[in-house]
């Protein structure tokens, strides 16, 4: 008995190990039957996609699930979403003022086709392991890829010049004019410049994260110091020898008279050093008058109208009609030579209570409000078609931040003392005299010279190339006509407005 219990326990002892083995053996065959169905399954779809045109799956484009997808349908979804998603414009802010940057202008876009091509050909261009692990790893883990960002590098770095231009503490360098027979110059005052760098990068991380594209970015600025007063180049600038004006008729030709002018260098750079913070130095000139003046030539010495233009302004408001007189009989009369630059705000100057200028409505940090000598801009922007009119290169010009009410967006030219000026360049062979008058509500602006057989009739022709609840955005050309009919037209600028 005892042999017999001893065996019948053995036997279970036995049995029961039999089974133990037996399980962990039919799991290990179950196992390896999943693992090779799993693995038979993913070759077969990783193999159907090696000859697919399709996108395989778990691959996204800026967060957008392009799986499945075919490159065209790729192309347009992508391109259907981030049109969605993206902002037009990007929000930049000063001291409580707002700036925009118009995504359209700035040609800024995603360079989907591209990310569409790589998409394709994930898991497609190694050997069959490294196919296959790539191919593996994205069903598991996904891929994003992030399309490359373009951009008009020239047309973003205009687009922050103007609103370096516009931002509420400029940077204002000394300057200089003459008023009373008395040269006056100006000190700088410091200002605020754009950290172009860091703004340009804030800028493209803000379209680049689209979601973040929709908040104000703060523009980055650092402090301006203006140049040291050159008193050597103001003289060589203001300096002048006495000449008698005449003409010639064959060939025809006009010499201007020239007033002596000068002053004292050495102690004008005493005076400066002694006074450093002084705001304005008035400094006396010696004058020389010349025998002959071009006005003592008459109007035979600029025998044609090559250029007119004029802007219409409101009676009722007295200060501004004085402020566009004074403006208007600084430039009345001014002769510019073949080559020579005039300068609005050398040819005006500054505008003083001492001037006789008055407080009115004008453009400042974005918004209307008043100040003294306003209206003149008007006087620039008529001067500005004029000189157009007669085939003037422009040297110099800066649209309003806001259309003015005197002129079509795309036709004005602002100035501002000591920073925005407005210049144009004689390019004609022969001199120009410009006549300036302001009476009965009109501002007119007449340039004579002398016309040739080459001549077109030239204005400035405008479109509205994208206008927005905040923005309006104009082209403007130089139209020749000849004979009545468009012969060409040259792109001058791109202007930004902000509506009221």
């Amino acid at each position: 008995m005892p042999d017999f219990e001893i065996f019948r326990g053995n036997t279970k002892k036995i049995l029961k190990h039999f089974r133990h083995d037996n399980f962990i053996l039919v799991f290990i065959i179950l196992l390896a039957i999943v693992i090779g169905i799993f693995i038979s399954a993913v070759v077969f779809f990783y193999s159907n996609q090696q000859n697919s045109n399709v996108i395989q799956s778990g691959v996204f484009i800026k967060g957008i699930n392009v799986s499945g997808l075919t490159k065209e349908e790729a192309i347009e979804l992508v391109n259907e979403e981030l049109s969605y998603q993206m902002n037009d414009h990007i929000e930049l802010t000063y001291k409580n003022h707002n700036y925009y940057v118009e995504i359209e202008q700035i040609e800024a876009k995603f360079d989907v086709e591209s990310s569409v091509n790589y998409a394709l050909s994930l898991a497609k261009t190694g050997n069959f392991f490294e196919n296959l692990t790539q191919y593996i790893s994205i069903l598991m883990t996904n891929i994003d890829i992030d399309p490359k960002l373009t951009y008009n590098e020239e047309a973003l770095n205009s687009y922050l010049e103007t609103i370096e231009s516009n931002l509420p503490d400029q940077l204002e360098q000394y300057g200089y004019y003459i008023e009373d027979d008395n040269l006056y110059i100006t000190n700088g005052v410091n200002g605020a410049g754009i950290e172009y760098d860091e703004l340009k990068k804030l800028i493209l991380d803000a379209i680049q994260d689209i979601s973040y594209s929709r908040g104000y970015i703060q523009i980055p600025t650092y402090t301006k110091y203006p140049d040291p007063i050159d008193v050597d180049a103001i003289h060589k600038d203001v300096y002048r020898e006495v000449k008698d004006a005449y003409f010639t008729t064959e060939p025809y030709a006009v010499f201007a008279d020239v007033t002596g002018i000068d002053f004292d260098v050495d102690a004008v750079k005493a005076f400066i050093n002694e006074n450093p913070n002084v705001s304005e130095y008035e400094i006396p000139l010696n004058y020389t008058k010349p025998a002959i003046t071009v006005n003592d030539l008459g109007r035979e010495a600029f025998p044609d109208l090559i250029g007119s233009y004029s802007t219409k302004y409101p009676t009722s408001n007295k200060d501004r009609t004085t402020n566009l007189k004074l403006a208007a009989n600084k430039i009345n009369g001014t002769v510019v030579m073949p080559g020579e630059i005039f300068s609005y705000n050398k040819v005006v100057g500054k505008r003083t209570i001492a001037a006789g200028y008055k407080e009115a409505a004008i453009y400042q940090d974005g918004e209307v409000t008043s100040g003294l000598g306003g209206g003149i801009c008007q006087i620039s922007t008529t001067l500005y078609n004029a000189v157009i009119a007669a085939n003037m290169e422009i040297e110099t010009r800066r649209n309003h931040m806001f259309v003015p009410s005197y002129a079509d967006a795309g036709k004005d030219a602002t100035v501002v003392w000591g920073s925005t000026d407005f210049k144009f360049k004689n390019r004609r062979d022969y001199p120009i005299k410009i006549e300036a008058f302001v009476e009965d509500g009109i501002a007119r602006v007449n340039i004579y010279g002398l016309l040739t057989d080459d001549e077109y009739d030239i204005s400035l022709y405008t479109r509205t190339i994208k206008s927005t609840d905040t923005t309006l955005v104009v082209e403007s050309y130089r139209e020749y006509r000849k004979d009545g009919q468009v012969v060409k037209r040259d792109k001058l600028y791109t202007d930004t407005y902000k509506k009221h």
